[in-house]
């Protein structure tokens, strides 16, 4: 049996110590979600529309979305440290120009610049592949991804309490100060872990038709884009509904975004359990229902005149409850489709999702008033979860015309 090499932490000669790793992939969840309890205030600052606020968490899911392609042969080819680092600094760059910008143009340009610390995520799980062998890399990537897993709960929570302190710009400190703090750690303790070899993106592009070709794979990425949209329309809109149409303040608004992350890590415990029993395909119509169960008795509460913070907020518990088992499970069978183009579905299938996260967040943002409530929102993370339900079923209906 394969060992575990030898880790000293602040070591470069050595592998990266695993606090390093959940640290440089926390960052990036943590950038996406802790300013969103503060964009209607960020709308009355800027003096705009929340529909152009909302750009700040769209367009930060877009560039993530292109960088998911791009990340993985470019860091093959000029080694994992260089890319973490200029991520890293990148963002610490984005996040102190955010916030000093003057105008809502100058602002989104930084923000959107912030989603170079999505390079950061990614690489974190291909160091664990390049360090470990692979009966070790599962559990490793388990504890590098625990942060992604987390953030989103006390994300929320930490932008929602200072905002209320100081305002908004206090979470674009806080979050210049993280960056810095993880970028001083990476330099001392993340070494190179790969010799410069591997996959061009001209070779990558090359493997695109026959991926494009599989409608199971076509099937478990758009499984994973309609489920995982329904979860960025709820964080296009939250801000909105929970400052705007319930009155909350940023403290809760935080609080109130962190209940799906724990359906989420819930149904993440339930998929380990028993996927391996029960198959991949069966575990994703189990999700998918459990999320259309949970927002469809939400929408038919709304609609039979429940207007309040706990139907809304309460039920989508289930929309994490349901991608926390689905996500894992379709992300697994996009990869198996084709298992010697593992590596291109995998970025491909998250392109994908995180892409058509982005455009649901920027539609659900703009839609929404006070006068329409929170239906509308109710009804799209309704349908997208319907949509998910019909993928993932169509798998199941191709598998059995080619057995």
């Amino acid at each position: 049996m394969a060992t575990l090499p030898t880790i000293r932490f602040l070591d470069r000669t050595t592998p990266p110590h695993i606090l390093t790793l959940v640290l440089i992939t926390g960052m990036s969840a943590l950038s996406m979600s802790i300013f969103l309890p503060s964009l209607s205030a960020m709308t009355t600052y800027f003096d705009t529309e929340y529909a152009i606020m909302q750009i700040a968490l769209s367009g930060y899911l877009a560039a993530t979305a292109v960088l998911q392609v791009f990340i993985g042969p470019i860091s093959d080819r000029y080694g994992r440290r260089v890319m973490v680092l200029g991520s890293l600094t990148i963002f610490v760059v984005a996040s102190i120009g955010a916030l000093f910008a003057t105008t809502v143009e100058v602002f989104l340009f930084f923000r959107i610049m912030q989603a170079a610390v999505a390079t950061s995520m990614a690489l974190g799980r291909a160091i664990v592949r390049d360090i470990v062998p692979q009966d070790e890399a599962a559990s490793m990537i388990g504890y590098v991804t625990m942060g992604m897993a987390l953030v989103p709960m006390v994300g929320p929570m930490i932008g929602g309490g200072l905002e209320q302190a100081f305002g908004w710009q206090a979470t674009f400190v806080f979050l210049s100060a993280a960056g810095l703090a993880t970028l001083a750690l990476v330099y001392l303790d993340l070494g190179e872990t790969v010799k410069g070899e591997g996959t061009s993106f001209r070779d990558q592009l090359r493997t695109y038709p026959e991926l494009f070709r599989s409608p199971r794979f076509w099937g478990y990425a758009l499984c994973a884009a309609f489920g995982s949209g329904g979860f960025f329309a709820l964080l296009g809109g939250t801000s909105f509904v929970a400052s705007d149409i319930f009155g909350l303040s940023p403290l809760w608004s935080g609080i109130a975004l962190g209940a799906p992350a724990i359906g989420y890590a819930f149904g993440n415990y339930l998929s380990g359990r028993f996927s391996v029993k029960l198959g991949v395909n069966r575990m994703a119509i189990i999700g998918t229902s459990i999320t259309i169960l949970g927002l469809g008795l939400s929408a038919a509460l709304t609609l039979a005149g429940v207007d309040h913070p706990l139907n809304f907020f309460g039920f989508c518990v289930f929309l994490g409850l349901g991608n926390g088992v689905m996500l894992p499970n379709v992300m697994a069978g996009s990869i198996s489709v084709r298992p010697h183009l593992a590596g291109t579905a995998s970025g491909l299938s998250g392109a994908i999702m995180i892409g058509g996260g982005a455009a649901l967040s920027q539609f659900a943002g703009g839609i929404l008033t006070v006068e329409t409530g929170t239906l509308p929102l109710q009804l799209i993370m309704l349908g997208t979860s319907i949509l998910a339900l019909f993928a993932v079923l169509f798998v199941v209906w191709r598998e059995k015309r080619i057995a």
